[in-house]
């Protein structure tokens, strides 16, 4: 009996020392309304072009962009004393797709954004567009281990309730 123990708390400390920390590494921008475009962009990325206190650019985002030539745009994103928004930019085509005004999106410095998940109401630079923009985290595997190794968990000890 109690071997059985000292190998399931053994069992249980290794699952969870596998496991690690889980840190949103991935976000889902998802751009509707008047405008539709869909991109990822990771949290440990740092910004093509940085302009302290305005805003940020990334440079070649893969994404699904309307009326773009291709599947890369320069996405920026604007600090809210400069109006807050973002823009998108076709990569190949060299024309802007869209650009708003609306909630700063990130929190932190423009070298070091961080994204807010959530949504928010964006309108057209000096035009009538209406934009909803939806930023989601998406989990990492370790995320999903954790789940398990609790779920697992939970099991043991109703397991061994019955058989007590």
């Amino acid at each position: 009996m109690i071997l059985k123990r000292i190998l399931g708390t053994a069992a249980a400390a290794a699952t969870l020392l596998w496991t690690c920390a889980a840190n949103a590494t991935l976000y889902n921008f998802t751009l509707g309304g008047d405008y539709s475009a869909t991109w990822q962009l990771d949290s440990h990325r740092t910004p093509d072009l940085i302009i302290p206190g305005l805003g940020f650019t990334y440079a070649d985002v893969v994404g699904t962009y309307a009326n773009a030539v291709g599947d890369l745009a320069d996405v920026s994103f604007f600090h809210g004393g400069f109006g807050g928004g973002l823009s998108l930019e076709d990569y190949y085509g060299g024309t802007y797709l869209v650009v708003t005004d609306g909630p700063q999106i990130y929190s932190g410095t423009e070298d070091s954004p961080v994204y807010v998940a959530g949504s928010w109401t964006l309108s057209e630079y000096q035009s009538t567009g209406s934009y909803t923009l939806t930023v989601s985290a998406v989990p990492e595997p370790a995320t999903y281990g954790m789940l398990l190794a609790g779920v697992g968990l939970v099991g043991i000890t109703l397991r061994r309730r019955r058989s007590s």
